[in-house]
Formats: structure tokens, sequence, C-alpha cells
């Protein structure tokens, strides 16, 4: 254990971000996304919802600049379903940590795929909710 670090990340996934260079990117799927499929490098955060992990990741991960579409969420397929609940809780996770960051970027779900394909790692996790897949890219710490 070590202070600090939230425990719900796992020591591969803290090892992996800090591996990712800027523009780098990290996905974390929900359950039912095809993560082992899509993965280069799969991290298994079985058992727990995607928005605790967004809120872990985000204490330590900063994200690309805004013009940099660095946030982006799976486009729900019907377009006149209203957008899925969780990103309204994907959006005060971001504010909490990178306020001038909470645009999401709707992906089409097949290019969504394509992205997740050429991401540096894909964290799967149990979330139940639909449409609750997210693109996270990586920034720079200009300190």
């Amino acid at each position: 254990m070590l202070k600090g670090i939230p425990s719900i990340l796992p020591p591969e996934l803290l090892k992996i971000m800090m591996e990712m260079g800027h523009g780098d990117t990290l996905v974390i799927g929900d359950g039912n996304f095809p993560a082992a499929a899509c993965a280069k490098r799969l991290v298994r955060c079985d058992g727990h919802s995607v928005v605790p992990v967004l809120e872990a990741v985000l204490k330590l991960f900063p994200l690309d600049t805004p013009d940099s579409d660095p946030v982006r969420v799976m486009q729900v397929q019907d377009r006149n379903a209203p957008q899925p609940e969780i990103w309204k809780e994907f959006r005060s996770v971001i504010a909490a940590y990178e306020p001038a960051k909470t645009e999401l970027f709707e992906v089409e779900r097949f290019e969504f795929y394509e992205q997740a394909k050429k991401a540096y790692a894909v964290v799967a996790t149990g979330e139940t909710a639909i449409y609750a897949n997210i693109i996270l890219k990586k920034g720079v710490i200009a300190e």
C-alpha cells in the first residue's frame, strides 16, 4: 500500500499509467465492452463500476488539452434516445479534477472499437450500465 494512491487501482494499472506518454489513450469499458478483443494491454477491474475507476484514474492522470477531444464516449445508436445517465456522472467526476475538460466527444460505436484497439490499454470493469465506455487521452504535467 502507498499513501495517496486509490486502492481501487491495481498495481498493473498504475504501471501502465506511468508508462503512458502525452497523447496515449486509456479505455475504461463497461461489462459488455469487448475489452479482451480490443486490448493491447488489458487490466481487469472486475467487481468495480466505471465511475469509481474513472475517479481514481483522474486523481493521477492529466487529460490532454480541451481542443484535442481528451474525453470520448461511445455514441448511443438510437439518435432519439436520451444520453445515458452515467454520462452525467462522468462529467461530474471530470469536473472535480479537470473542470475545463468536461465535454464528452461522442464516437460512433464501431469507430470507438477501432480507437480502443489503438489505445495504450483497456480497463475492463463490471459496470452494468450501457454506454458506460470512455476513452481518456493523456496530457502533460507542466510543473
